[in-house]
């Protein structure tokens, strides 16, 4: 929701930008107007077309980069929740009291259980109960023998790795793009649609370029920003592999 509001705001910004400044060109004195003039304008507009060209590149490669980082630490995420379940089966019964509350965490985070379509990264009080409910079962367990006792160890460390994943996933949902960087590129690309209505004719087709180019720009920023945020959005996670490991946990 963010990330549309703000993709809002820069279609805006971009659309007023050359309108004000074809308004305001025929106003300005003849010395502000002459064929000088317009080429340093021209050149500032371009210099600033190279530097959003740059700017544009690393905030793709970064939103992509946070992307692929999440999608890996997802998939890890549900591999260890799968190994967990089958150190507790191998353990034997003893152990279902155990998995009972796992698979409603696991329910949870696959969005089955949850109608606010919760995801791996909500750091909520249910979440945190259901975890440490698991580890405290795990826990009470005694061991019969050494075979057990490995596989206890097993589950614990496998359990801890399942909590440090969960609150890395929570850490980077927050996004890599630091703000100050998408307002100086939204302020260069205000300048650059400002320059093109300087001394272009005021008729529907230079508008309607104008407001056309506004909306790519705000839509490609807006893909950018919600792939940097890929747990909302219409770029978004896969939630396959944490349903793959639901499906496992209910077998």
């Amino acid at each position: 929701m963010r990330e549309a509001l703000i993709a809002v705001m820069i279609f805006l910004c971009l659309t007023a930008a050359p309108l004000v400044s074809m308004a305001i060109w025929p106003r300005l004195p003849v010395r502000h107007r002459d064929d000088d003039t317009n080429s340093v304008v021209r050149l500032a507009a371009n210099l600033f077309g190279v530097m959003t060209s740059l700017v544009l590149g690393l905030m793709i490669n970064s939103a992509k980069n946070t992307f692929e980082s999440i999608d890996h630490n997802v998939h890890a995420y549900a591999t260890e929740l799968i190994l967990l379940d089958r150190v507790l089966r191998g353990y034997g019964p003893e152990t279902d009291v155990v998995r009972q509350p796992l698979v409603v965490y696991v329910q949870r985070v696959a969005g089955d259980a949850s109608p606010t379509g919760e995801t791996p990264v909500d750091a909520n009080r249910l979440s945190e109960h259901l975890l440490t409910e698991i580890g405290t079962r795990l826990g009470a367990l005694v061991p019969a023998d050494a075979a057990r006792s490995s596989l206890l160890q097993d589950a614990g460390q496998r359990l801890q790795k399942v909590v440090e994943l969960r609150w890395i996933l929570i850490e980077q949902s927050e996004g890599a793009i630091p703000w100050p960087l998408i307002a100086m590129l939204v302020a260069w690309l205000v300048l650059i649609f400002a320059s093109f209505g300087f001394r272009a004719p005021r008729n529907a087709i230079t508008i309607s370029t104008c407001v056309i180019s506004a909306v790519l720009i705000a839509g490609a920023l807006y893909l950018i920003l919600d792939m940097d945020v890929p747990f909302s959005g219409p770029i978004q996670i896969s939630p396959a592999p944490l349903q793959r490991a639901l499906a496992e946990l209910q077998r």
